[in-house]
């Protein structure tokens, strides 16, 4: 009976919690624009037509500078979005600030690409574009972290990443089918097809609800109250929808009377120290070296001798999509640290053995390229089912909700710094020739090496978060002061609780133990309880 009951009780809960879990998904979908118009351009910049429109060398090439920089100013745009993303988050609000996103920067981008035909209107284009998805890619797990249960806040905002792969996949799929046509058509159909993502999005959100805790924030009670109970598909006055939020608005009310936050706050105490892991999570997740699978591998397959190095584009990407959906189950069957050190180490073995086995054979050894590929493949499934979704799901619930869009916007910003510094310098470390370090597949040790140090920066700083209220993540890092001791972690604190005057300069472990001594005290006076 008790069995029957628990899982009338787990199918209640996810009925109740569809909405939201639908809204979340729904959301995830902007990931299609990060992910396709991060994967167009490495087959586009290999398109005979293009190649000879954009050219101004003469012979139908760009130089390695300019493929640099037309491949990674796009990174260079997405860096400074995702910096705009905190102000225009809390301005505008997640949901308009999205809109504003995704219909205004992000289309401004793809007008200039579709219209272009020399390189610095072309660039131009790409650095809007980039404008418009580092906005997105901040404010997009920020909204599905405020609106998700938290029993699948994993799994949702791990689909941003599944989005971000599909996007990668519908890319390469339109670049294969564009290829050959020898006119316009072979790269503005690809860059124009980026209209229909964004309008999708779009249209979305007018019909999507502001996040509660954003309203919260705005001091608009009567509105969360509302947005929550579209959520949950509850009566406002519902006792679940008046206790979920009175748990977040007693939380916030307790960060707020210890000062309002300034980008100076972001850097101190426990706070400074989860920027510190997710500025590191996410410019780690770049250094694996994934995007040079995305970027130039249409490229890297065509100069390395492979044959039909635009069907291996396919291929890795359709790997990339079906991947995704293990870590999608993982991450909260396994936890965040337990899958991301999987990953880490499963990424770091089989980027070795692609270095070594590209760096000992020819070109023209068909079993070597096989192994590679397949190698490259086994790579592909560690990173999307580990640290491609799991690096948004960590950062989007480290921080409390005064600092969450100034904290996040600086963590996003780290991963297209380093995303812009990888573009960037790749062909410089890959090509041969004065000047250009001629690694070859010499560079798979380069991600290898750093695949090592993710492994020891999940022990020593990934905590884990799995199955606790972004409320009680704060609790969790006030409490345990080691990453590897948090998986023990229970919370015990209400905020509801807490008493703001008395509690003025306590601790989290304080306020925590002086609730847990109250409990006991209550516990012991009830009628008919003895003392032993």
């Amino acid at each position: 009976m008790l069995e029957d009951d628990d899982q009338t009780k787990e199918m209640s809960a996810e009925r109740l919690f569809r909405p939201a879990i639908g809204v979340g998904l729904f959301v995830a979908f902007g990931g299609v624009l990060f992910g396709y118009d991060t994967g167009t351009i490495g087959g586009i910049l290999a398109m005979p037509y293009w190649l000879q429109e954009f050219s101004t060398e003469g012979n139908n090439e760009i130089t390695p500078s300019q493929d640099a920089l037309i491949v990674s100013i796009l990174s260079a745009g997405t860096f400074f979005g995702a910096l705009l993303a905190a102000p225009t988050a809390d301005y505008l609000g997640r949901r308009w600030g999205l809109m504003f996103s995704a219909g205004i920067v992000f289309n401004l981008g793809v007008i200039l690409q579709t219209a272009a035909t020399d390189q610095p209107m072309f660039i131009a284009g790409r650095f809007f574009a980039g404008l418009g998805v580092g906005l997105i890619s901040a404010m997009i797990p920020m909204y599905q972290s405020e609106t998700a249960p938290k029993w699948i806040r994993g799994t949702i905002v791990g689909t941003y990443q599944l989005a971000i792969t599909i996007g990668l996949f519908l890319a390469a799929i339109v670049n294969n089918a564009t290829q050959n046509r020898n006119d316009s058509g072979s790269y503005r159909i690809p860059i124009a097809v980026q209209f229909a993502w964004s309008i999708i999005l779009v249209v979305g959100l007018f019909l999507l609800p502001e996040t509660p805790r954003f309203l919260i924030k705005q001091g608009k009670h009567e509105a969360a109250a509302l947005s929550l109970s579209k959520l949950r598909r509850l009566d406002p006055q519902h006792p679940a929808v008046v206790e979920e939020l009175a748990e977040v608005r007693a939380n916030h009310e307790y960060e707020m009377s210890l000062g309002k936050a300034s980008y100076i706050d972001c850097f101190k105490g426990t706070i400074g120290k989860r920027l510190l892991t997710g500025c590191g999570l996410q410019s780690l997740q770049q250094l694996t070296g994934v995007n040079f699978i995305f970027y130039y591998g249409t490229q890297y397959f065509l100069n390395a001798g492979f044959d039909n190095p635009f069907i291996i584009t396919v291929i890795t990407n359709t790997v990339n999509v079906v991947s995704t959906f293990p870590g999608l189950y993982l991450v909260e069957a396994m936890g965040r640290r337990n899958l991301l050190l999987m990953g880490a180490a499963g990424m770091c073995i089989c980027q070795f053995i692609v270095g070594a086995v590209g760096t000992a054979s020819g070109a023209d050894n068909q079993a070597a390229q096989s192994t590679a590929i397949a190698f490259v493949c086994i790579y592909i499934f560690f990173f999307a089912s580990s640290w491609g979704p799991v690096a948004w799901v960590v950062t989007g619930e480290l921080f409390p909700l005064k600092v969450r869009a100034k904290c996040l916007s600086m963590t996003t910003a780290s991963n297209w710094l380093l995303n812009f510094a990888i573009a960037y310098s790749t062909p410089y470390m890959v090509n041969e020739g004065p000047g250009y370090a001629n690694l070859q597949s010499r560079v798979f040790f380069v991600w290898g090496s750093f695949c090592f140090v993710c492994f020891a920066f999940v022990w020593f700083l990934i905590y884990e978060t799995k199955g606790l209220s972004l409320e009680q993540v704060d609790e969790l890092y006030g409490i345990v002061s080691q990453a590897w001791k948090s998986k023990s972690f229970r919370p015990a604190l209400s905020f509801q609780e807490v008493d703001r005057e008395a509690s003025r300069g306590m601790s989290m472990s304080e306020l925590a133990a002086n609730q847990e001594r109250k409990r006991s005290v209550a516990h012991a006076e009830l009628p008919g309880t003895k003392n032993y």
